[in-house]
């Protein structure tokens, strides 16, 4: 970040000269003020990398704001979507931005600006610039849904044990995603004293009543409906040959988790001779129609209330995996491939429980399609929906959470 300060500079500097307006995503990646920001009294910056992070974060945002009166928030993301979507959602006492980079003069402005009182990073977005100003300035941190992976941990033990033990060390509170990610950070030099009690974001926002009304009539019933959710690149190829080898499933909904590569997925899809209608073009899925590109952001939970099962995303490719939680909490059976690293427990969890169906390999993904009649989509669901299940409530994090605040009033 320091060494690419010069050039990012000089692109600002050359903008302007030409009479552009500096206020996009560079601007804010450098943290220069506008003219246009809020004046927000008792600020929290809370920051997600993402959509996903976000959208299962979605709930507490609303709860501190709802039950806070005395703090607004600075919510910051790394995609200009996410940006969009959180400007979206209109939520009160709210300014949104993308994150400054992590470097000494980036996160010296932001802060200078913004005055935040306190830091929230979801996940696994932990940046040591961003701690030490926040711990410099005697502001709390606190890390929800705290996640590591095995290989990441090797990555800073090995390059980097002293940057990460400081910054584990400045922590004032961490609520890991699960047991394994906790023991992870206290080998890396987590204090024990700031562990806070475990939260899986995603599975709180599962629990969100949904009602959104379908934008059309289903063009199959729901046992005859496939759902491929959240897709990377690699994935709908294989998925897409299984469909069109098994006589189970009259419908795919194909949900890719970039949908900017929606071109290239439709094509692929033609090229099979698949009937396609797309969302983002208005289409809408007919009798004839084998395969509905479901090519946009924030629809999830309908395609998961319309498919009988669905097959997990970044789970057959190198990509740990998506949530199983969203398609448990609507009922939908869970198909997954080899990679589920992100959310090792709560599969390891489904497999002991019967509650998903694992699949070996792509190659493997049209002989399990067959076997799912609308009984054993029905089986699978109602065991994947009781072993996932939130606890009672959530009192424990939320106490936990709330203490570790800045008491109100905040300056």
């Amino acid at each position: 970040m320091t060494l690419a300060q010069p050039v990012l500079w000089l692109t600002t500097a050359i903008g302007s000269a030409l009479g552009r307006t500096m206020r996009g995503a560079l601007w804010h990646r450098l943290a220069l003020p506008m003219s246009s920001d809020p004046v927000l009294p008792g600020r929290v910056w809370l920051h997600g990398a993402s959509l996903g992070e976000l959208t299962s974060a979605r709930w507490l945002i609303e709860r501190l704001l709802t039950e806070r009166a005395d703090l607004s928030l600075i919510v910051t993301c790394n995609s200009e979507t996410a940006r969009r979507m959180l400007i979206g959602w209109a939520l009160p006492r709210t300014a949104v931005r993308l994150a400054p980079f992590d470097s000494r003069g980036a996160v010296r402005r932001f802060l200078d600006h913004w005055r935040p009182v306190a830091l929230i990073t979801l996940e696994n977005e932990l940046w040591p610039e961003r701690v030490a100003q926040a711990h410099a300035r005697a502001m709390p941190v606190l890390w929800i849904g705290a996640r590591i992976s095995e290989r990441s941990a090797r990555r800073w033990s090995r390059l980097a044990p002293r940057l990460i033990a400081d910054t584990l060390a400045r922590l004032a509170f961490v609520s890991a995603q699960d047991q394994a990610s906790e023991a992870r950070l206290i080998r890396l030099g987590l204090p024990p004293a700031a562990i806070g009690p475990r939260l899986m974001l995603k599975a709180q926002a599962a629990r969100a009543d949904d009602t959104a009304a379908p934008p059309f009539a289903p063009p199959a019933p729901r046992a005859a409906t496939l759902l491929a959710a959240s897709t990377h690149e690699g994935e709908e190829g294989p998925i897409l040959d299984a469909f069109a080898t098994q006589d189970r499933f009259g419908l795919l909904i194909l949900a890719p988790r970039h949908p900017d590569r929606a071109a290239a997925i439709r094509a692929g899809i033609e090229g099979r001779g698949l009937p396609v209608a797309q969302r983002s073009r208005g289409e809408v899925p007919g009798s004839e129609t084998r395969v509905y590109l479901a090519d946009t952001l924030g629809e999830m939970p309908l395609w998961y209330r319309m498919a009988g099962a669905t097959v997990i995303g970044g789970t057959f490719a190198d990509r740990g995996g998506h949530t199983p939680f969203e398609p448990a909490a609507h009922g939908s059976a869970i198909l997954h491939g080899p990679s589920i690293g992100n959310f090792a427990e709560p599969f390891a969890a489904l497999q002991a429980g019967g509650g998903a169906l694992a699949v070996a390999g792509p190659a493997d993904l049209a002989a399990a399609l067959a076997g799912l009649t609308p009984e054993r989509q029905q089986d699978l669901a109602q065991a994947a929906g009781r072993i996932l299940a939130p606890g009672a409530d959530d009192r424990d994090f939320l106490a936990a959470f709330e203490a570790a605040l800045p008491p109100a009033p905040l300056p």
